[in-house]
């Protein structure tokens, strides 16, 4: 598998993990590290032939994600779950197996801006917030959809913002929610 776009992630063991499974130009931002160096880096990756942001599925990914987007609000994301990323009491994308880097590759989304489709209530009636089982629903959601593991609010503003279609995203909530 060869990817077109650069693929931002955190760290060198990201990098190591990323280049066995696939070929694909990556740059390492050394966590929050961020430097100008860095940002001129992916600008450059980002003008040429874009970016793919690919972080660890907990607080530190989901912050980096934040403030990259900032900076390049027309990138691609991939996301893992932090069950396919875990290794004993580790997260991350080091961690995820060849064909879950492929799935989640083969799966990104660039968030665009449009008017929400989906409220908070449409997150509860389905069982994705407020619930027992919600946390468990959203990850299966994330999975299938591609748009990774998040709290209720994340996940929401991630379901709004994808490229997918609202038929797409209730056709994956009736399949998650008959498992």
């Amino acid at each position: 598998m060869q990817i077109r776009e650069s693929i931002i992630v955190e760290g060198r063991n990201d990098l190591i993990r990323i280049r066995e499974c696939i070929d694909a130009d990556i740059i390492v931002t050394h966590g929050f590290g961020l430097n100008p160096s860095i940002l001129d880096h992916i600008r450059h990756a980002y003008e040429r032939a874009g970016i793919i942001i690919f972080t660890d599925p907990d607080y530190s990914g989901e912050r980096i994600r934040r403030t990259l987007s900032e900076h390049f609000p027309h990138a691609k994301h991939a996301y893992i779950s932090k069950e396919e990323g875990s290794a004993q009491e580790d997260v991350g994308v080091e961690h995820a197996s060849c064909e879950s880097i492929r799935r989640a590759l083969s799966k990104v989304h660039t968030l665009i801006e449009r008017e929400p489709v989906f409220s908070m209530q449409d997150m509860m009636a389905a069982g994705l917030s407020g619930g027992e089982k919600s946390s468990f629903l959203r990850e299966k959601l994330g999975q299938k959809l591609g748009l990774g593991t998040a709290n209720a609010k994340t996940f929401l503003y991630r379901m709004n913002h994808s490229a997918l279609s609202k038929e797409e995203i209730e056709e994956a909530i009736r399949d998650v929610l008959s498992l």
